[in-house]
């Protein structure tokens, strides 16, 4: 299950494992077609990968501390350290390649 995540949570929630988070807004219509295509790479490769979100309306810290200025951005760590950032829409197959560098 995707988790939500706040400025309070990220540093402690990312730190371990391969963790892919999703930036987006409400008001943002590639980050609504976003959505839907980490969800189904969370039910796929839930066990490898820990999915989660955070929206940057509520959550503005995070977002300026890894120079966010457009979204969605999706932000890959491994073991706490920021290894991949993808900016803009991108497929559930693009995804799963970066994914797959990172969990084999």
């Amino acid at each position: 299950m995707i988790k939500n995540l706040t400025d309070k949570d990220f540093a402690k929630e990312t730190a371990t494992g391969v963790t892919l988070t999703d930036f987006w807004a409400t008001w943002c219509p590639p980050c609504r077609m976003q959505g839907p295509i980490v969800e189904e790479l969370d039910k796929e490769m839930g066990d490898q990968v820990k999915f989660t979100k955070m929206d940057v309306d509520e959550n503005q810290a995070t977002p300026m501390s890894f120079g966010i200025m457009s979204i969605p951005t999706l932000i890959v760590k491994k073991d706490g350290k920021v290894v991949d950032k993808l900016v803009g829409l991108h497929s559930k197959d693009q995804l799963k390649a970066v994914l797959a560098q990172y969990t084999n």
